[in-house]
């Protein structure tokens, strides 16, 4: 029997994935074969904050796979290959090497995982030395030099995401002195003021230097970095991060016929699949089903990612499946500080055309008797003309994280807000009180929705 070739291009988080489920279950009917542009796989970058910052002593456990480790697998693997164009018309891709030499690579089912590349803003001095950006494993190399460098004493993180705030943090436990520069309020993309503003308090008191709501015009310096101008004020500093998003690396299928959206984002359906028969996206560089807006978003999350890596590789290995779709769960913890959220923020739902309502509620975790607690916040974001949930926040210095998974199965399934109020939740005083605050949140909006 002739065995299928299925080729991956890109080999990170959803690449990797995919590469290793095809393996593991479907090696007896396909050749499988990736080439990636790096000499690296697995990064993760969402932990090169803890490197950098001296949580963790080395980058080692930062990498889960590696090409030796697929290779034992029986995956053809090739690195520092760059994939140059695709003809899905006679299903073969051209790929330059390592040492410049052409290769044309057929295939019998293609899997995209290119991912996604930092913006670089069109400014003056965004290439002087010593600006930096976050994604690659270099990238964290980089950082790492510029750390241990005692002429870097201070360093302009520009954006607010994740990125942003875990690296100023992490360039502030340096000992350099931190400025965070950000054209909104920090991590408005996934959470409302009441959360926000705590954050940039806690920055604040950590001895981190906010600019919120300030625009980057220039990065001033000759060779080197040597300061940076805002549209509100000029800062000394020795050195630029600049965080303020992603785009999709698919500029080199624009003769493909694969289509994608305003962004360059791979349009896919919940297979996958893109447009074109036998052709799969993955990862950053695709659409994800969103079950809170219903539409296909880009969610560059790594847990994304890795659950759009399996469903393709089943699909192009012939077990069809499905994406239950995503809310976007995800967490941060800075200064002892852990915010969480899943779904749809309120300004989120209200670009999005919902009618909201929404609850917010600040309580002791555990019985006031209990002779140590903590305080949590939490809010929930719900559609007025369904009753659906859709969102929720929740902050406490304790680690509620786990809390947040209910709320994005209820938006799967979409839970109505009524129900919340008798959700049977255990109690014991170790861990939550007979009305915690999540039983307190829904019958406030329960209370709210007897009004309507």
């Amino acid at each position: 029997m002739t065995k299928e070739k299925i080729v991956v291009i890109g080999t990170n988080h959803a690449g990797t994935y995919a590469v290793s489920t095809l393996a593991d279950n479907y090696k007896q009917n396909a050749d499988v074969i990736t080439y990636d542009s790096n000499n690296n796989i697995s990064f993760l970058g969402c932990g090169m904050a803890l490197w950098i910052g001296g949580v963790i002593d080395s980058s080692d456990g930062l990498f889960y796979a590696s090409p030796q480790s697929l290779e034992e697998k029986g995956v053809e693997v090739h690195m520092e290959h760059l994939v140059e164009n695709v003809d899905t018309e006679n299903k073969q891709i051209t790929v330059k090497d390592n040492e410049g030499n052409t290769i044309v690579q057929e295939y019998d089912k293609l899997i995209i995982a290119v991912g996604s590349w930092p913006i670089k803003p069109n400014i003056p001095g965004i290439d002087l030395e010593n600006v930096i950006y976050a994604k690659l494993f270099q990238h964290a190399e980089h950082a790492k030099e510029l750390m241990a460098n005692e002429e870097i004493k201070s360093v302009a993180v520009v954006g607010g995401g994740y990125i942003g705030v875990e690296l100023v943090e992490a360039f502030k436990e340096n000992g350099k002195e931190a400025f965070l520069i950000t054209d909104g309020d920090v991590l408005n993309r996934y959470f409302d003021q009441e959360f926000t503003s705590k954050m940039s308090e806690r920055l604040v008191a950590h001895g981190i230097e906010m600019h919120e709501n300030e625009r980057v015009e220039e990065i001033l310096g000759t060779d080197k970095v040597e300061g940076i101008k805002t549209d509100k004020g000029t800062y000394q500093v020795d050195a630029v991060l600049m965080s303020v998003g992603f785009n999709a690396n698919t500029k080199f299928l624009s003769n493909s016929g694969i289509e994608t959206n305003e962004r360059g984002v791979i349009i896919v359906d919940n297979q996958q699949q893109t447009n074109i028969e036998d052709v799969y996206a993955i990862g950053d560089c695709a659409t994800i089903a969103s079950n809170a807006t219903h539409k296909g978003e880009h969610i560059a999350l790594a847990t994304n990612a890795v659950r759009s890596g399996i469903v393709a590789a089943h699909n192009a290995g012939g077990l069809k499946i499905s994406h239950n779709g995503v809310q976007g769960s995800n967490a941060i913890h800075i200064y002892g500080l852990t915010l969480t959220s899943t779904g749809l923020n309120s300004e989120a739902a209200k670009l999005n055309g919902y009618n909201i309502d929404s609850v917010c509620v600040t309580d002791t975790i555990r019985a006031d008797f209990m002779p140590t607690n903590e305080n949590v916040t939490i809010k929930i974001v719900w559609d007025k003309d369904t009753l659906k949930i859709l969102g929720a926040q929740i902050m406490s210095e304790q680690d509620i994280s786990l809390a947040i998974h209910m709320f994005s199965l209820a938006i799967e399934v979409g839970y109505t807000i009524d129900k919340l109020a008798t959700l049977d939740l255990f109690f014991l005083p170790h861990f939550n009180k007979p009305e915690n605050f999540i039983t307190k949140a829904g019958l406030l909006a329960l209370n709210k929705v007897l009004t309507y």
